[in-house]
């Protein structure tokens, strides 16, 4: 058997912001969206198999730390496009700076961060 990765949830300052951009930049939709554990609230977007869980706590968030040197930390995360540069075109024009741009196999990528300071990594394999 192998496993199919379902879905990822992480912290976000402001779920309906985060979804809102993601639906927009990576074509998803909400799949849900409820009261979450410590008062909080959590948004589901992506796709009808895979999605991210966009939690934010009943309390104020934090400003996060560099996770790359602590463990258990979330480094980044990874999206599979089909046009890699007119999906950076939009991520640019929503807002969002792009680098760290590389091809080798198995495909060409850019990373970003968002609002929160989250890193994702766009991907585009031939």
């Amino acid at each position: 058997m192998t496993a199919k990765l379902e879905h990822a949830n992480y912290t976000v300052s402001d779920p309906a912001a985060t979804a809102d951009w993601m639906q927009k930049l990576f074509g998803w939709h909400i799949r849900w969206e409820g009261n979450a554990i410590a008062g909080g609230h959590t948004k589901h977007v992506g796709t009808d198999t895979q999605y991210v869980a966009l939690y934010t706590p009943g309390d104020a968030t934090k400003p996060k730390y560099t996770s790359y040197k602590v463990t258990g930390g979330l480094n980044h995360i990874a999206v599979v496009v089909d046009d890699l540069d007119a999906t950076e075109r939009a991520i640019k024009q929503h807002g969002f700076k792009t680098g760290n741009h590389a091809d080798y196999e198995p495909g060409r990528r850019f990373y970003f961060h968002d609002d929160d300071g989250i890193e994702y990594e766009v991907v585009q394999y031939d």
